[in-house]
């Protein structure tokens, strides 16, 4: 720990699990205080408690504009100010069978979640920074969004939307001194598959994470699996002074999935 953040106010959408629980944890460890905001009141209560008087809990859906700019007043008001805002609630959709099978019944809500509610934290965070000084915002997509492919075309969309979303919104906002970069973590176990698959039965559900986390390894360079704590160290990299001139940028945290496929695997003697 180097007390990155020390000093800076932070909110993290989806903060009660996954990679936004990950990067709560980084954030108050390096010194910043954090809002968590989140609808699972249970865990991120639990959460806010575990970080201590620099952290606290607001529960909130990120695709009503009301409690958006709530929260980003709550930010304020409590802690000061407003310097990290990171975009991190998202929710997947069910799996299809195919596209001609896809009856897009979840196609309101994971836009209005993963992409109305990215457009939302960072107008809102954006009002505050733009008379504080400036600030850094992170948006977090995924490299559904960068690598075409089938079974979950709602959420690719959305997450494909973020991406570009995150660019427009650097240009922008740039002049103010607002920095706006966006993360795509890629093969990093959380809850979030299990979930485009609750449909399925108990037993085929388990089938299924494990068969796309194998085909996950399969198309990754890298043979170590990611982590929430590697998507949180490229969080704060973001958050930091260190990407002071870092702006309109797109990180993959995947492993190298996204670079190209995996040469054959060698045997740990060098054969």
């Amino acid at each position: 720990m180097t007390n990155e953040l020390a000093g800076k106010v932070a909110i993290v959408t989806g903060g009660a699990s996954g990679l936004g629980y990950a990067t709560v944890e980084k954030f108050v460890a390096e010194g910043a205080r954090v809002v968590i905001a989140d609808l699972d009141a249970e865990h991120g209560a639990k959460l806010a408690e575990r970080c201590g008087p620099n952290a606290r809990f607001e529960r909130v859906d990120v695709s009503d504009a009301d409690q958006v700019s709530a929260l980003v007043a709550t930010a304020v008001d409590e802690f000061g100010g407003l310097h990290v805002m990171v975009n991190n609630a998202g929710i997947s959709c069910k799996m299809a069978k195919s596209l001609l099978h896809d009856d897009f019944a979840d196609f309101t809500r994971v836009m209005s979640v993963n992409l109305l509610g990215v457009m939302l934290g960072t107008r809102e965070a954006a009002k505050h920074m733009r008379t504080a000084g400036g600030g850094s915002i992170v948006n977090v997509s995924s490299i559904g969004g960068i690598q075409a492919g089938g079974g979950v075309t709602t959420y690719r969309a959305s997450k494909s939307a973020v991406l570009f979303f995150t660019k427009c919104a650097a240009i922008e906002l740039a002049p103010f001194a607002i920095r706006v970069n966006c993360l795509a973590p890629g093969s990093i176990p959380t809850p979030i598959l299990e979930s485009s698959a609750k449909q399925l039965s108990d037993e085929a559900r388990e089938r299924f994470v494990k068969t796309s986390r194998q085909a996950m390894r399969d198309n990754r360079p890298l043979e170590r699996e990611g982590t929430p704590e590697d998507v949180a160290e490229a969080a704060l990299y973001f958050a930091s002074d260190r990407s002071a001139y870092v702006t309109g940028t797109v990180l993959p945290v995947d492993g190298g999935t996204t670079a190209g496929t995996p040469v054959h695997r060698r045997s740990k003697e060098g054969s």
